[in-house]
């Protein structure tokens, strides 16, 4: 009886003893973010290991940093009107949203995200791909630590650098170099809301080939990036204080 009681107890001891350097670990990376930029994310490797492993020659990973007040707010508006529009004011997590997703699942085979910008940068900057809820816990508690240490400004700059926007391109820069041959610094409303569109899906919608439903979808956010009233918009998020919109 005691033999199993000690062999228990170390096994109890191992996995807390585990639990508490993966929490160490997991608050460090996610404190870290707030100063140093991520040169890469787990979406960036998961990516580049699957074209290795298929053995894609043509593969081409692009990707560069540049500061959000390098990055025009055109783009930051379009990203926020068309994926998350309560950013400003959410604690990481639409509940309203997630409801409503919850709601039309249970009765369409086509899965309805309702996903926030946080919880974006969560999965793209610390996890992978997969559907799964293991996953989605995951997900929800780096959401948790992200909102705890980021301010909103500096999730949305890692967000707007670790976005796919196509396959292999990945942040504003590397995307508005690739798509439009400029910095993103001067990407217009038109080429953000193009952009943006595509987010969703950037393996199946193209930015330079933009499809009915994209193009329906630019218009739709051209609309909405208006209807939030443009610079206040992002005055609220403190991202762009002294800048106007294009």
């Amino acid at each position: 009886m005691s033999r199993k009681k000690s062999w228990l107890t170390r096994v109890l001891r191992a996995f807390f003893i585990s639990l508490i350097a993966l929490l160490a670990i997991s608050t460090t990376l996610v404190f870290l973010c707030k100063r140093v930029n991520p040169s890469v994310s787990a979406f960036m490797l998961e990516s580049r290991g699957a074209a290795i492993l298929r053995g894609d020659n043509t593969y081409v990973f692009r990707h560069a940093w540049v500061n959000l007040n390098e990055i025009s707010p055109n783009l930051a508006l379009a990203v926020v009107a068309s994926e998350d529009q309560k950013f400003p004011a959410h604690w990481g997590f639409d509940v309203q949203a997630i409801e409503k997703a919850y709601a039309l699942n249970q009765h369409s085979h086509k899965i309805l995200g309702a996903s926030t910008i946080s919880q974006q940068v969560a999965k793209n900057l610390f996890l992978w791909s997969d559907r799964s809820y293991l996953r989605k816990g995951l997900e929800a508690y780096f959401t948790v630590l992200i909102e705890c240490f980021l301010p909103k400004r500096r999730i949305l700059e890692i967000y707007l650098n670790v976005a796919e926007f196509g396959d292999g391109i990945y942040g504003a820069e590397a995307a508005s170099e690739y798509f439009f041959h400029k910095p993103a610094s001067r990407l217009t409303r038109q080429d953000a809301s193009l952009m943006a569109a595509v987010l969703p899906n950037p393996q199946r919608f193209f930015v330079t080939k933009p499809s009915r439903y994209i193009l329906q979808r630019h218009d739709w956010i051209m609309h909405q990036m208006q209807a939030l009233g443009g610079p206040e918009m992002l005055n609220e998020i403190d991202a762009y204080p002294n800048r106007r919109l294009r």
